[in-house]
């Protein structure tokens, strides 16, 4: 085949136009005298040209012909020529498995399998397997004797003549036959081990579900039982030995390699657990320690191979326990765990290529049919299958499933499962990641019949299909429930009114029948707002079923409707932009607070869509838009009721930013560090409230004296409101300080300073449907029984003479927050030497804190509430760390700037800076005071009122749970980690308070 130099051959082009990728190379080996009888045959040519990668067909022929005899070698190559099944057959494996490539050229007369052409050949069974196998004695024997198997199953795959069902269903039948020639080795072996026990092997996962893959592990489950007269004990350690065996014989790399891993993990306890059990061993296990997961994988148990009763009686005894998992009281925060997509654990650069377990992968379909299947299959027994594709028909016909969802998935989990097939196929690897060099894709294209463009159109097809699953996953659990209350038209099934209400209580609702009604009034009619929420809702549900009271949020999304479901802006709004409708339910469907704001003027909805819409406001923003509308306002109570609205408004902002922060988004994820999710809130509620204060004061004012009080006036912010700490349920600690202007008598500044703090109060608290600011003063000197309002000169005077240490104490979180500021800043000059005193505390004082602290844990927490779990008064708590802190304040303040700050976590991390506490113990400290003030958040947040322990209600113990980042099911280890960490803070209040020198 020689030709001149710069001009290529007629075959090397050819061999171009036939889909070789490198023709020269593909020349020498035509070249080779192993193919000297066939290779100007242009059939030859034109098959290998019909193979998913031509040069490796070609490789892979040349590689058989070389290893045979020179007789086996010519029938080899006559029969590829005259006979076109072979010829599609052979190549077709040639070009689509490098595996069954090197297979073929270590056994080079295994091609004669793939000549019959018969009927009963089409499409085996398990005993066709079985007789496969049979001449099988010895591990090397039964992996040659499988892979002969596998190649002419692959044969018939690649080739179309079977589909994917039929494939994935003879992949199980090959294993089935494998695992009993396995077992048959291992009883030969040990012939004494046989003879003591029954031993069944049950297959789980795809194998008993008929759907296997070319390499998957395969899950099977050990039952065994003594045979008559012999110890249980000794029984159950024969039958051990026998599985153990089994495992190994078709686990281990020789050679010959392997065939798959036999993993026995789904059994009771997992690997924890013993490998074979008694049937009635696995009984008492399901019956009293078994979780939903646990049922959810019996789903697809099938006995295979041994004892075939002792597997029949294993099957037909845990299979209505499958049924009845449903019913169990953890169901329905299993199912919500079990709905979440499993890509936590999945490597950042894998998500994009991984086909089962990423998004709109295999595990999506899986899962959501199994759940399904769970929920209904207990009054459906045409539900309970173990095929996916089986069980999917089976949903779509009893309506359970919309047909067309239904057709659209079969339609993607087919195409999906053929690229898994393939890829798998071409090294005989378990993998599950779509190659990203460009020949293999080139060759996975291809191998699905893509031939223009292989690579783009598998991208786009791929693409395709795991979008449809993607967004058809959740659907399917919540479109039927739409379907349960609408019109359908005639011959369209449709989810009964139990089956719905059923469903609906799978996924979390407390009141099925009452979720049906708001549905059907969300969904009825003709009119564009209940299309659009016909549209929405399916999305929605699932978004409420994934939080801790689905109740609650359908219910608020219906009176969100209501009330603005005819505004325009409304309507695009939850249409167009993609956030604002998932930050609506999350918002809905976590607790009362956020909902009540939200309620009081529903359109602050639009914060919602807006990408800045979360952001908090800055004070100066919010002081601007305050003042403007007390200036703009005809009187004190109008103006101070505008400046409420907007307190509401921004409250609303801040509860949503933080539900959703602290929830995470599909396309955002929860907020790591809780830390600065604690000082958004504080500082955002903390400047909200100021400038609320601010406005009222200006309403105060300008009703009664225009633009200037007789006397300067200035509100001091004390506790969290001075330490910007404040929580949602937390009330304003202030002092009142004023100094009487120039030519205003004493008498007469006290008196209008006096009015002016009564009207301010009055104002803040009047009935509106705006929450109330309630001002407390119950700080000031001599408590309640002292003047309300004092002047700089009275204040120094107490201070200087009367202060205690715990008033310099509280003084320590003094900051003013409205007012005029030269007489706030003159108040915190006074106050400066009382809270960081010169030379710091003297030992009496530092007693009589610490005499202070005792008193008010012994008298101050509430009768009856558990001290472990009392985030103020409590072990460990706020309490505890902020006097710990505050003591180091009021000790070193004096020489260390860092510790002047009103902020607990300000102090607490100069204080490390400053080597006043070891690092590892400021970070015990700060990690229970962020914990606590998150619980303090979260009981506003879901009750709608401040509290100070856990929630006795289970729902909202879970959504308390939720917003602090734990599963459904799992408020034990809150409860857990919140007594652990406030634990180990209280290790340190005791050595750093009570103990310090």
């Amino acid at each position: 085949m020689t030709t001149a130099p710069g001009r290529r051959s007629s075959t090397f082009t050819r061999l171009l136009r036939h889909g070789f990728t490198d023709p020269s190379a593909a020349e020498q080996l035509l070249d080779l005298d192993a193919l000297a009888s066939v290779r100007s045959d242009p059939v030859l040519l034109e098959a290998l040209g019909a193979t998913a990668d031509p040069d490796l067909a070609l490789r892979g022929l040349v590689r058989i012909a070389e290893a045979g005899e020179e007789g086996d070698r010519q029938m080899l190559l006559d029969t590829l020529v005259t006979a076109k099944p072979l010829r599609d057959r052979l190549l077709g494996v040639l070009g689509a498995s490098e595996a069954l490539g090197d297979h073929l050229a270590r056994h080079p007369r295994d091609w004669q399998t793939l000549v019959t052409y018969e009927a009963a050949d089409l499409h085996p069974g398990v005993a066709e397997f079985e007789h496969g196998l049979a001449d099988a004695t010895d591990p090397d024997a039964l992996r040659v004797a499988y892979r002969r198997c596998l190649l002419t199953l692959a044969a018939r795959d690649v080739c179309g003549t079977t589909g994917l069902a039929q494939t994935a269903a003879e992949l199980a039948d090959l294993a089935t036959a494998t695992l009993r020639a396995a077992l048959a080795i291992a009883r030969t072996a040990a012939p004494e081990d046989a003879a003591q026990c029954r031993l069944a092997v049950v297959a789980m996962g795809k194998c008993g579900g008929r759907e296997l893959n070319y390499v998957s592990d395969v899950d099977v489950i050990f039952v065994a039982e003594a045979r008559e007269g012999v110890d249980e004990t000794k029984a159950m350690q024969a039958a051990t030995r026998l599985a153990a065996h089994l495992m190994r014989i078709c686990s281990e790399t020789t050679v010959e390699g392997t065939i798959w891993e036999v993993d026995a993990n789904l059994r009771p306890e997992g690997r924890n657990g013993p490998l074979v059990r008694t049937l009635s061993s696995h009984l008492a296990y399901y019956q009293r320690w078994a979780k939903t997961w646990e049922f959810q994988a019996l789903l697809k148990a099938r006995a295979v191979a041994g004892d075939p009763e002792l597997g029949a009686e294993y099957v037909d005894a845990v299979s209505p326990l499958v049924w009845q998992a449903a019913d169990r009281e953890n169901f329905v925060p299993d199912v919500q765990k079990m709905r979440r997509r499993v890509v936590d654990n999945i490597p950042a650069d894998r998500v994009d290529r991984e086909l089962k377990l990423g998004p709109g992968g295999l595990r999506d379909v899986e899962f959501a049919v199994q759940l399904l299947q769970l929920v209904h299959g207990r009054s459906d027994a045409s539900l309970r299958s173990g095929s996916t594709l089986e069980a999917l028909r089976a949903l779509a016909e009893g309506g359970y499933v919309g047909r067309a969802d239904a057709a659209q998935l079969d339609e993607a989990y087919r195409f999906l499962r053929a690229m898994e097939h393939r890829i798998q196929l071409h090294r005989l690897r378990r993998t599950h990641l779509v190659p990203d060099d460009g020949a293999d894709l080139r060759r996975l294209g291809r191998s699905l019949g893509m031939r223009t463009d292989p690579v783009a159109e598998l991208n786009k097809a791929w693409k395709r299909h795991a979008s449809v699953v993607r967004r058809l996953h959740e659907k399917i659990f919540y479109r039927p429930l739409l379907d349960a209350v609408a019109q359908l038209a005639p011959g369209e099934s449709r989810l009964s009114a139990k089956a719905a209400a059923i469903r609906l209580e799978a996924l979390g609702y407390a009141d099925p029948a009452a979720a049906l009604r708001h549905l059907e009034a969300l969904s009825s009619g003709v009119t564009r707002k209940a299309a659009i929420q016909r549209t929405l809702l399916p999305v929605l549900l699932g978004w409420f079923a994934d939080s801790a009271d689905p109740d609650a949020g359908l219910l608020g999304f219906r009176k969100v409707s209501d009330a603005l479901g005819k505004t325009p802006w409304y309507l695009r709004l939850l249409r167009d932009e993609g956030a604002a409708a998932e930050n609506l339910a999350r918002v809905l469907s976590a607790g009362r607070l956020a909902p009540d704001l939200l309620m009081r003027a529903p359109e602050a909805v639009a914060i919602l869509g807006d990408p800045e819409g979360l952001t908090p406001r800055t004070r100066t923003h919010l002081e601007q838009e305050v003042l403007a509308a007390v200036g703009r306002a005809g009187d004190a109570e109008s103006a101070v009721a505008v400046v409420r609205g907007v307190r509401r408004r921004e409250l609303f902002r801040t509860t949503a930013a933080d539900l959703i922060g602290s929830y995470g988004t599909e396309d955002s994820p929860a907020e790591q560090d809780h830390g600065a999710l604690v000082d958004r809130v504080g500082s955002a509620v903390t400047d909200l409230n100021a400038v609320t204060v601010a406005g009222a004061l200006r309403a105060a004012v300008r009703e009664r004296w225009g633009d200037t009080l007789p006397t300067r006036f200035a509100v001091i912010g004390m506790g969290r409101f001075g330490g910007h700490e404040l929580s949602y349920g937390s009330d304003a600690d202030v002092l009142f300080v004023h100094q009487p202007r120039e030519g205003v008598s004493d008498e007469e500044a006290a008196k209008a300073a006096n009015a002016v703090v009564s009207e301010m109060r009055r104002l803040l608290q009047l009935p509106t449907a705006d929450p109330p600011l309630l001002i407390d003063a119950d700080l000031r000197p001599e408590g309640r029984t002292g003047p309300m309002v004092r002047t700089l000169k009275s204040y120094d005077a107490y201070y200087r003479r009367w202060a205690l240490v715990w008033e310099s104490q509280a003084l320590l979180r003094a900051q003013p927050v409205a007012g005029d500021e030269e007489v706030g800043r003159a108040f915190v000059e006074l106050i400066d030497p009382l809270r960081y005193p010169a030379e710091g505390l003297g030992e009496d004082a530092v007693r009589e804190i610490r005499r202070l602290k005792a008193r008010m844990e012994s008298e101050r927490m509430p009768r009856g509430a558990d001290p472990t779990l009392h985030t103020k008064l409590g072990r460990g708590g706020l309490s505890d760390v902020e006097w710990t802190v505050q003591l180091m304040q009021m000790r070193h303040g004096w020489t260390e700037p860092g510790l002047r700050t009103t902020r607990t976590r300000e102090a607490l991390a100069a204080a490390c800076a400053a080597e006043l506490i070891p690092a590892e113990e400021a970070q015990t400290l700060d990690e229970a005071w962020v914990l606590a003030s998150r619980v303090r958040n979260a009981l506003m947040l879901v009750r709608g009122r401040p509290g100070d322990t856990f929630p006795s209600d289970s729902r909202e113990l879970a959504a308390v749970g939720r917003y602090l980042g734990y599963e459904p099911g799992h408020v034990g280890d809150m409860l857990d980690d919140y007594r652990r960490i406030t634990r180990r803070a209280r290790a340190v209040v005791e050595e750093r308070f009570y103990g310090a020198a």
